[in-house]
């Protein structure tokens, strides 16, 4: 790029010879809210025998998430990957469902994978959400539905997806993987659309160490997406629905159960480490730190870096560079999934219509968070951009 420092692999170790950190630092480091109250749980439910099949610890979580999220029904998961099958199928969804690109894969894979095509729609630059215009310019005869992400915990633009689908007579559903614990005009994600998909894998903040959960306020559905998940059945011999094995198991559940129960303590961490990195990159030419809306709830669980055109070195030199320093920082979500192969063979012109998704793709870094990174680890990070930044 002109006028860019091209760094040489002897610049990209800041220290020299030694990393900055002896072990590395992840983007998405497990948090455990505590090892006492969990091995009590799991206790328990060895002392029980009833290690899966909805157990009572399954049915407690389910309670208190519904109660936490303020929604009627939540129906726990295996993961969030079944949980989107299983909400796109109960929902009848088929021919085309309109989706970001710029998303993790799974929500691509959870259409494509049942014979749905997914159709993808730019973003807004500015909060990496679904563009409400460009998924107005996607809609064909074909189109079933939409999928809006809430891209790292921010909320998508709810109401006009919401329009849009009403007004085109179609089904809408919301990917809440990143936006446990987040709010949308002060309500609480988890209620909007038809239903909510939720991640809890070990990666997220809140998590079970596998697992995801579908909530919903419609009955009808919720009962339909249960029976999904237990092939099926209602009752010991009697199916009455298609279906998969989709049941969370109750060792997931306690974890579960004990990490909601230091949420707070783990969003403290985030929005902590999250104030930090806004002080230690403060001033630094290209360096945006993506903003978090102050009026909304937040669970602060990514740290999204962008790196402008001003700035003197390349986004990817910087991932190096922090690679090298044991930083294990991420370009999600890099390259786009229209540029996985599965959908560059399928739709090999699809970055036609996608020009912010690939502008916002070739400029962010996540960095490390969670309730495991301390300030002073955050001061060090910081302390390798601003060396980068004086090398160029």
């Amino acid at each position: 790029m002109p006028g860019k420092t091209i760094l040489t692999k002897a610049d990209l170790a800041i220290n020299g010879a030694d990393p900055a950190f002896a072990e590395p630092l992840h983007v998405g480091r497990p948090n455990i809210g505590s090892r006492e109250d969990f091995l009590e749980r799991v206790n328990s439910i060895l002392d029980s025998r009833w290690l899966s099949n909805n157990g009572p610890v399954v049915q407690e979580f389910e309670k208190q998430v519904a109660a936490y999220l303020g929604v009627k029904h939540c129906i726990a998961m295996c993961n969030g990957t079944v949980a989107l099958e299983i909400a796109i199928r109960a929902l009848g969804l088929t021919g085309e469902v309109i989706v970001p690109a710029y998303t993790f894969i799974a929500t691509a894979h959870a259409l494509h994978w049942q014979g749905i095509t997914p159709v993808f729609a730019d973003i807004d630059p500015d909060t990496h959400n679904l563009d409400p215009g460009a998924v107005r310019r996607m809609i064909t005869p074909r189109t079933s539905g939409i999928i809006g992400v809430h891209l790292w915990g921010r909320g998508a633009p709810v109401d006009e997806l919401q329009e849009i689908a009403d007004e085109h007579g179609l089904k809408l559903m919301f990917d809440a993987a990143h936006a446990f614990g987040c709010s949308y005009k002060g309500q609480s994600i988890g209620r909007f659309g038809a239903c909510e998909v939720f991640s809890f894998h070990a990666t997220k903040f809140f998590n079970t160490f596998e697992g995801g959960a579908i909530t919903t306020d419609d009955d009808a559905l919720a009962e339909t997406m249960r029976l999904m998940r237990n092939f099926g059945f209602q009752g010991y011999d009697n199916v009455i629905h298609p279906g998969t094995n989709g049941k969370m198991v109750e060792i997931c559940a306690a974890m579960g159960l004990t990490n909601l129960a230091h949420l707070a303590a783990v969003i403290d961490a985030n929005r902590r480490n999250y104030r930090a990195y806004a002080d230690v990159l403060a001033g630094l030419p290209g360096i945006r730190l993506l903003p978090y809306d102050g009026v909304e709830r937040n669970n602060f669980q990514y740290v999204i870096v962008e790196i402008g055109q001003d700035c003197l070195v390349d986004r990817d030199e910087i991932v190096a560079a922090l690679h090298a320093e044991n930083i294990l920082a991420r370009k999600y979500f890099w390259p786009g999934c229209h540029k996985m192969k599965p959908y560059r063979e399928l739709f090999p012109h699809a970055g036609l219509v996608l020009g912010q998704t690939n502008a916002v793709a070739a400029r962010v870094v996540v960095l490390p968070t969670g309730s495991m990174l301390h300030e002073d680890e955050v001061a060090t990070i910081g302390s390798v951009f601003r060396v980068l930044a004086a090398s160029a």
